[in-house]
């Protein structure tokens, strides 16, 4: 069953990478990659429950702190910058 729920994340995981690397906009990358960064937080929680090492959830959170708080610096930094958006441009030609 652990084996099971560890290749679904990986799977969900090689999803949300495609859509970081070929996402339409900024946002939609954005996006995958916190989601990304999300089924990597699992994936850690998942290897500490099969080892039966309780620091891995410690690990988990702190990464989990980490990518919450990256994610929300890269969108100030997207707020205070202007993005040019890829696809409103190739709707207006």
């Amino acid at each position: 069953m652990l084996t099971a729920a560890v290749a679904a994340v990986l799977v969900t995981m090689v999803f949300a990478l495609i859509r970081a690397l070929k996402g339409p906009t900024v946002y939609d990358r954005m996006l995958a990659a916190n989601a990304f960064g999300t089924k990597t937080v699992l994936l850690i929680a998942l290897a500490g429950h099969a080892l039966s090492w309780h620091s891995y959830l410690d690990v988990a959170l702190l990464y989990a702190m980490v990518n919450f708080v990256g994610s929300i610096a890269v969108m100030r930094f997207f707020e205070q910058s202007p993005v040019p958006d890829e696809a409103y441009h190739e709707d207006q030609t």
